[in-house]
């Protein structure tokens, strides 16, 4: 069984990242029009530096952009949001700990969102559990 087992590639886990934001609850969604999601190997090197990361597999995920709370109707065109995966530190991740590798996607990619919105950890949580319904 284990023989054929391999880490999904960067394509691989942006799409299961795609799936599981499609099993978010749809208000939830509906909220998060134009925010785009990537998957990258690892974080570049100027985000380690701007987010005091000791190591390459510190972060997770990023949320890049402007939150909900303080965007403006008046705002010049800014860039997209992006939510950033960082496919090293997840499988890294992943080979330490019991959960699932949709499990700990989710969880990142729910946990960037929740910046995208200014959202506290419970609610992160509760959508966590909707989402896992």
């Amino acid at each position: 069984m284990w023989t054929s087992a391999k880490a999904p590639s960067l394509a691989e886990m942006e799409a299961m990242a795609h799936e599981i934001f499609a099993r978010l609850p749809r208000h939830f969604r509906r909220l998060c029009d134009g925010l785009i999601i990537r998957v990258e190997d690892f974080p570049a090197d100027e985000v380690l530096v701007e987010m005091n990361a000791e190591s390459e597999f510190d972060l997770l995920g990023l949320f890049q952009g402007t939150g909900l709370p303080f965007q403006s109707r008046d705002d010049i065109a800014r860039l997209p949001n992006l939510i950033w995966l960082y496919r090293r530190p997840i499988l890294d991740y992943w080979a330490e700990h019991e959960e699932t590798l949709g499990q700990i996607i989710g969880h990142v990619l729910i946990h960037e969102i929740g910046h995208h919105f200014g959202l506290s950890d419970s609610d992160m949580e509760a959508i966590e559990a909707q989402a896992g319904d």
